[in-house]
C-alpha cells in the first residue's frame, strides 16, 4: 500500500528523533493512506513552520501489521480505549514513551486536543465527552504512527 507524510520539508531519510512529542500516538512518524489528508497536513505545516507543502509517498506492506515480530495495535474506531491512548500520549512531554507499539493505526483526533485534554485534567469533561470531542470533525479519518526504527526500516520512500 502507499502512505502518505505531508509536511514542510522534504523527507529524504527519516529521523524519529526528529519527531515531536505530545502526539496522537506518541513521539513517531505519521502517515496518511489518504493523500489529501497528507495535502492537508503538508499545508498546515507549511503555514505553521514556513516551508513549501511537501508530500512524501512510502510504500509499505501491510501484511507487517499482523507480523509477530513487530508489536503493533490497531484502533478500528473511536472508542474510550483510543481516547484514553491519545489523552495520554498527548499528556506526555518527557522523552520516555508511554506504550512500546512499533506501529499504532488508529483515528486521527481532531485539531483542539489540547484544549479537552486540559477540561479532562481539571475534570471539566469526563473521558466518555473527551472521546465524543476528539472524533475528527471531518469524519472519521486514520493515520499510521511508526515509531521505532525496525518499524521505520518497512517504509520505502517512493
Amino acid at each position: 500500500m502507499i502512505l502518505y507524510h505531508g509536511s514542510n520539508v522534504e523527507i529524504v531519510a527519516i529521523d524519529l528523533s526528529k519527531s515531536m512529542r505530545g502526539k496522537d500516538f506518541g513521539q513517531g512518524f505519521y502517515l496518511s493512506a489518504d493523500k489529501k489528508q497528507a495535502e492537508e497536513m503538508a499545508v498546515f505545516k507549511a503555514m505553521q513552520f514556513d516551508g513549501e507543502p511537501i508530500v512524501t509517498a512510502f510504500d509499505f506492506d501491510e501484511q507487517a501489521l499482523f507480523d509477530e515480530v513487530l508489536k503493533v495495535k490497531l484502533f478500528e474506531e473511536y472508542s474510550l480505549e483510543w481516547a484514553e491512548f491519545v489523552f495520554a500520549n498527548r499528556s506526555n512531554q518527557t522523552d520516555a514513551p508511554i506504550h512500546d507499539y512499533d506501529i499504532v493505526y488508529g483515528p486521527i483526533a481532531d485539531d483542539k486536543v489540547g484544549v479537552q485534554i486540559r477540561n479532562l485534567i481539571e475534570k471539566n469533561i469526563t473521558i466518555e465527552v473527551f472521546l465524543e470531542r476528539l472524533k475528527y470533525i471531518k469524519g472519521i479519518t486514520f493515520q499510521y504512527y511508526f515509531g521505532t526504527p525496525k518499524a521505520i526500516n518497512l517504509l520505502k520512500r517512493l
